[in-house]
């Protein structure tokens, strides 16, 4: 599950704490988070004048299939205040489920349901470099690729600057322009 936000849920707030208190509130719900990426502060994809993005992803586990799992997240950010009025748009909080086990499934399916894994995790590098934190073995069910590999075609152009310190030490800004 990927996790972001470039406004706050409530006034004073940061869109840190809006990524925060969305993994709290999930929590609560019938899922749990087995491991979480650092954050990452990265430029909106398309590029815009919104402000920067916090980004990180979850790696959880539930019994809920993926049309309910989809559901609770849209639940969890309904509850922290998301409107959703434009795509793109800047936004309190944003959840996202990237994969869900090995399952594919192709956008547009008869009989409904997510897309997966989501058909953009392949052009966003503020999504593939947490996915590689919390799940470093995994392969893209249909292509077979490792993240490592995912990472190694970005398209040009976009910045994820890590927020804390990477494991081994210094502050990493990762730029594929």
């Amino acid at each position: 599950m990927a996790i972001g936000s470039n406004l706050p849920i409530s006034r004073g707030g940061s869109p840190l704490e809006s990524c925060e208190r969305a993994l709290l509130d999930l929590a609560r719900e019938p899922v749990r988070i087995l491991a979480r990426s650092r954050w990452y502060r990265s430029a909106p994809v398309p590029a815009s004048d919104q402000p920067d993005f916090v980004n990180g992803v979850a790696r959880i586990g539930t019994a809920l299939s993926p049309c309910r799992l989809l559901a609770t997240l849209h639940a969890v950010e309904d509850r922290l205040g998301r409107r959703r009025r434009a795509r793109n748009e800047a936004r309190a909080i944003d959840l996202d489920l990237i994969a869900y086990g090995r399952l594919c499934r192709a956008p547009g399916r008869s009989g409904g349901g997510p897309a997966l894994p989501h058909p953009r995790l392949g052009e966003r590098a503020f999504v593939l470099l947490p996915l590689g934190e919390v799940a470093p073995g995994w392969r893209h069910p249909g292509s077979g690729r490792t993240v490592s590999q995912l990472v190694a075609a970005l398209p040009p152009g976009q910045r994820c600057t890590p927020l804390a310190p990477a494991p081994t030490g210094g502050l990493d800004v990762i730029d594929f322009a």
